[in-house]
């Protein structure tokens, strides 16, 4: 894997960004020559307070707003048709960075990298060739590891989930670390702890084939419970808050792990008792590091990986279940996250991101 420099020190984004200012704040005529004095973001059709990566990267666009002096501006996609037209107006603003929100607006981000080469652009959880196009991506499996083997080691029934908005490498990476986690607890305990919903072998899995419909993530959540699921993971964004209105509704008190930030300080308060950890990604301090380069005036197609070592991924505290670790699972997920730092553990992925 590439080095690259280490991220900033992690720094998590509580509850939710102010409103962003209107698309044309800012802009100047289309033609302009670019300058890096402004800054655009599109989001995905998942819209800017998703409780997920828009909302991380919007706050990191906040932040270079702030601390470099680089005017920031968020165009938000709706639906799938506001997606190239968005990227589109981003260019014709004559900003000089265009950062992009997620694999469905990989196609316009290339098409408008391709036609803009003095532009820097950059994409979250996605890989876009070009060499003005930085791809912003996570080992999120390192930090799913470490989920799956506490999942493994609460869970009473034996018996864990997880599902998938849809089957795409941002998703299954995820996945495979957390089943990767739970067979690094069966192995070292001698224990028989079952996971639902994926199989790392075949790469398939349970999907609700959605990223905003709550009731999706509820209705699939019910059947894990029905099945005996007291742990579960829902890696699909909004859908994802459907697990825990199942759990309350049900009165299993099924866990739920959150992804992308820390659902503690972005849920509802009603779901904290529920919340075992998150799986974190450190998208704010990525998108800084992105803009601050582009600042420097060069443009680059090196990739912006987070990892355990750099800070670009791990889990939350446990907070109001911490509690429900032991000491000795403590101690094990310390010495779990240094080997994996010093290679000692890998986890093998087909969706890991590569440079």
């Amino acid at each position: 894997m590439l080095a690259v420099p280490a991220l900033a020190a992690l720094v998590l984004v509580a509850g939710c960004s102010a409103p962003p200012p209107a698309a044309t704040d800012g802009a100047v005529d289309p033609g302009a020559e670019q300058s890096l004095e402004c800054s655009q973001m599109v989001t995905n059709s998942g819209g800017l307070n998703d409780r997920s990566f828009n909302e991380t990267s919007w706050a990191g666009m906040e932040r270079a707003e702030e601390e470099l002096g680089v005017s920031a501006n968020v165009l938000v996609s709706t639906t799938e048709s506001d997606l190239a037209p968005n990227v589109q107006a981003a260019v014709d603003t004559g900003c000089g960075f265009v950062l992009t929100v997620g694999y469905e607006l990989a196609a316009a981000t290339q098409e408008q990298a391709t036609a803009n080469p003095d532009v820097q652009f950059a994409i979250v959880d996605e890989i876009v060739e070009g060499p003005n196009v930085r791809p912003i991506v996570f080992d999120t499996a390192q930090a799913a590891y470490l989920a799956g083997y506490v999942a493994a080691s609460v869970s009473e029934s034996g018996i864990v989930a997880t599902f998938g908005g849809g089957n795409q490498p941002p998703v299954t990476l995820f996945m495979d670390g957390f089943a990767a986690g739970i067979e690094g607890f069966n192995e070292a305990k001698g224990a028989s702890v079952r996971l639902l919903g994926w199989d790392p072998e075949d790469q398939d899995g349970t999907f609700t084939g959605d990223f905003e419909n709550v009731s999706l993530g509820q209705s699939q959540t019910q059947a894990f419970i029905s099945q005996g699921a007291d742990v579960i993971l829902p890696v699909a964004g909004q859908v994802g808050e459907g697990a825990f209105r199942a759990s309350l509704d049900s009165g299993s008190e099924a866990l739920i792990i959150w992804v992308d930030n820390d659902g503690y300080d972005t849920l509802p308060a009603e779901f904290r008792p529920l919340l075992l950890t998150s799986i974190l990604k450190n998208t704010e301090d990525a998108v800084v590091a992105a803009v601050g380069d582009a600042v420097d005036g060069t443009i680059s197609d090196e990739p912006i990986i987070g990892t355990l070592e750099n800070g670009g991924v791990d889990i939350a505290p446990f907070h109001d279940l911490e509690t429900r670790i032991s000491e000795e699972t403590m101690a094990e997920l310390d010495a779990l996250r240094q080997q994996i730092v010093d290679g000692e553990i890998t986890i093998e992925s087909p969706s890991s991101p590569q440079s």
